[in-house]
């Protein structure tokens, strides 16, 4: 493992946008680099079997991503090893700055073929992608997203075998696949993580439930983390990793609505519905009065146009929100 990759140069602790289906597009990255910029940003989930497929095409969109994004990682699921290195090799083609392997993800669909969390029943099998990913870019520094365990918490048998294939990086989301969302993250099991990962090389990063850039750096101080990684809490603040308040901030989400909802149609056209811009409206119409209603009508928008004329009436209407 060369530890002259990106990752061992990243201030510590760093913070990471993690990996979000139907979220982390490279339409709502753009939006997150205007933000505040994370020290890292991931794409969205993509099937290494789809990038062996005809379907190859319509999925690369997927993978399009802009320079100011970097450092930019592309996650890629599958259960087939020979699949992983035909995707990998397609990865660092595209230029992007390291791969990632999702060994976490619960959606049902993607553990009925052996991937996702699923790998966590099949060590054998996870070891054999790991492998596969490095064959197929040996030059990009290889992360692996995961959980503590698939229906019970196994990170003392689980983690010593992603450690044995040296990756530069391990996202623990500190919960089992089965305890989903539900249950508080257990950050003391990050902190056992980073003992068990002791002297490897690899770095630790830790997942679950952080809410602000202080709780992160609380979090890492307490576990000895090499970095933090932020999902949901972006839904609550979209500056979250820019760490300061800014002014006017409820008028100025409602313009980056506008401008998200433009960026949206430009970029998928008529090949994506509108409908999927639709969830990102609780970023930008939330904690303030009248949002609610502003976000029911949103949610009848038909395009960009229809969006700026609803968000500039109410913004007329109420000079101050």
């Amino acid at each position: 493992m060369a530890n002259k990759s990106f990752w061992h140069k990243l201030p510590k602790p760093f913070f990471v946008l993690a990996p979000m289906a139907d979220v982390t597009d490279p339409v709502f990255r753009q939006m997150v680099v205007r933000f505040g910029k994370p020290d890292v940003l991931y794409t969205e989930f993509v099937s290494a079997n789809g990038l062996c497929s005809v379907g190859r095409k319509k999925l690369l969109k997927n993978l399009r991503f802009t320079e100011q994004e970097r450092p930019i990682i592309a996650q890629l699921f599958t259960a087939n090893p020979e699949k992983m290195e035909e995707a990998a090799r397609l990865v660092a083609k595209l230029g992007f700055d390291g791969l990632d392997i999702n060994m976490g993800c619960p959606d049902k669909t993607i553990e009925k073929q052996g991937a996702g969390a699923a790998l966590m029943k099949n060590p054998q099998l996870a070891r054999e992608i790991i492998r596969a990913a490095k064959a197929g870019a040996p030059n990009l520094p290889l992360s692996i997203k995961t959980r503590l365990g698939f229906n019970t918490d196994i990170l003392e048998e689980w983690l010593p075998e992603l450690l044995a294939e040296k990756p530069e990086a391990i996202i623990i989301h500190a919960r089992t696949r089965k305890e989903m969302s539900k249950v508080p993250a257990r950050w003391e099991r990050i902190k056992d993580a980073v003992e068990i990962a002791k002297g490897s090389g690899v770095l630790i990063i830790g997942n679950g439930d952080v809410g602000s850039i202080e709780e992160g750096k609380a979090l890492a101080e307490k576990t000895g983390c090499d970095g933090v990684m932020i999902g949901r809490g972006i839904f609550k603040n979209p500056w979250i990793f820019e760490n300061k308040k800014v002014k006017n901030q409820k008028i100025k989400k409602l313009k980056l609505a506008i401008e998200h909802a433009k960026l949206f149609e430009k970029f998928w056209g008529k090949g994506v519905k509108f409908a999927k811009m639709k969830k990102f409206f609780k970023i930008y119409c939330a904690d303030f009065p009248g949002a609610s209603d502003l976000r029911k009508k949103l949610m009848e928008a038909k395009d960009y146009k229809e969006t700026e004329e609803i968000i500039g009436g109410f913004i007329n209407l109420k000079s101050e929100i």
